[in-house]
């Protein structure tokens, strides 16, 4: 008997078989009943018999063999068991462990009652294996991208619903050091709690922002028609209390009015001056420059300092890359830098605009923020 009708007509003694695998695998989860333990199991099968079936030229054999089969507009039933699983807490190792024993069921139930006289065997357990291989490959992708969907999910969920009680502890902070007679170590004591809860609000910021960039909504911007000057100047001020030994100058070569989202842009300054106060050399000043070449807006930051090694300036503005073993000894210029940068990026691109970065022993380090042309 031809493998494809084999599976057809002992699909019962194939989903027993699978049925009996899948109950084997231990979850943290509740046990699933035969239907959920079965799951699409019976449609994969009938697909694959029905690729079976399906004459194929070698060419087409050969872009299978290389994962480029034919796909659908629709989900498989393999992609859609993988999540299926995924939410009963199969680990992807246990998913990927039902298609093996899948594969074992069908050949030996198909082997124990085949002569293997016919010349169609080989072929038959081919095309099965590619078929499968096929399904296997469908349902390790789509278990994956459930996966990465959740975990940005429970990313901005979670970003989200710590603002309140930070925001609590704030208040309370904040709270206390309006109260009076307090003696100075329980001043000093609210202080550190207020610092403490603006640094963790400021992560969360970022963490949100990070979020909505890996759900594909983006930064959000609201453009408005500002100077540009002003918001530099008190990012600036700003830094300067925060770090008063700080030396920044600022050069503005022209005055800027354009579209811009002025907390967005401040955030964008705030984390390319405060990135080149603490992993620069403090000694010479920061440069921060304001200018205009060929009606596009250009401001500059511009540190002394070991240089950022060339390797890693493709990774920059990528956290998932600087985040990853390549990057995790970073020590030095390199330190830290990371989500900060990668948020500013968006933010720029949500303006029409780009961040530039050069770094030389000679020159130190520059990140240049490029926009569009001003309104005047």
């Amino acid at each position: 008997m031809r493998l494809f009708n084999f599976i057809d007509s002992s699909m019962e003694q194939i989903l027993l078989a699978w049925e009996n695998y899948a109950r084997s695998v231990e979850t943290d989860l509740p046990k699933l009943d035969a239907v959920g333990l079965r799951n699409h199991a019976e449609k994969m099968l009938r697909t694959v018999a029905l690729d079976m079936r399906t004459p194929q030229t070698s060419h087409q054999q050969s872009e299978k063999a290389q994962g480029r089969g034919p796909t659908g507009s629709s989900d498989t039933a393999a992609q859609t068991h993988a999540v299926a699983r995924l939410i009963a807490g199969f680990s992807m190792d246990q998913m990927v462990s039902e298609y093996r024993a899948l594969r074992s069921s069908v050949l030996s139930l198909w082997l124990n009652q085949e002569s293997l006289a016919g010349t169609h065997h080989v072929q038959d357990m081919i095309r099965f294996n590619e078929a499968i291989d096929q399904a296997l490959a469908e349902s390790i992708a789509a278990y994956g991208s459930a996966v990465e969907s959740t975990r940005k999910m429970v990313l901005a969920v979670l970003g989200h619903d710590l603002r309140s009680p930070l925001g609590a502890v704030l208040m309370a902070g904040e709270l206390l050091q309006r109260q009076k007679g307090l003696d100075a170590k329980a001043k000093v004591l609210a202080t550190q709690v207020c610092t403490s809860a603006r640094r963790a609000n400021a992560m969360i910021n970022d963490l949100l922002d990070l979020a909505r960039c890996n759900l594909g909504t983006g930064i959000p911007v609201d453009l408005r028609c500002v100077a540009l000057n002003p918001i530099c100047h008190a990012v600036i001020d700003e830094l300067r209390t925060a770090f008063p030994h700080a030396k920044i100058t600022l050069d503005e070569q022209t005055h800027i009015t354009g579209q811009f989202d002025p907390d967005r842009i401040a955030q964008v300054f705030s984390n390319l001056i405060g990135n080149a106060l603490r992993h620069g050399d403090s000694t010479p000043p920061i440069k921060v420059t304001v200018g205009e070449v060929q009606g596009a807006t250009r401001v500059s930051v511009q540190n002394s300092g070991e240089p950022i090694p060339p390797e890693l300036m493709p990774y920059l503005f990528k956290p998932e890359g600087r985040y990853s073993s390549y990057s995790s000894g970073e020590r030095g210029s390199t330190a830290g830098l990371g989500l900060g940068l990668f948020i500013a990026s968006e933010i720029v691109s949500s303006h029409g605009g780009r961040i530039e970065v050069q770094s030389t022993d000679e020159q130190g380090t520059t990140f240049e923020v490029i926009l569009p042309a001003s309104t005047g």
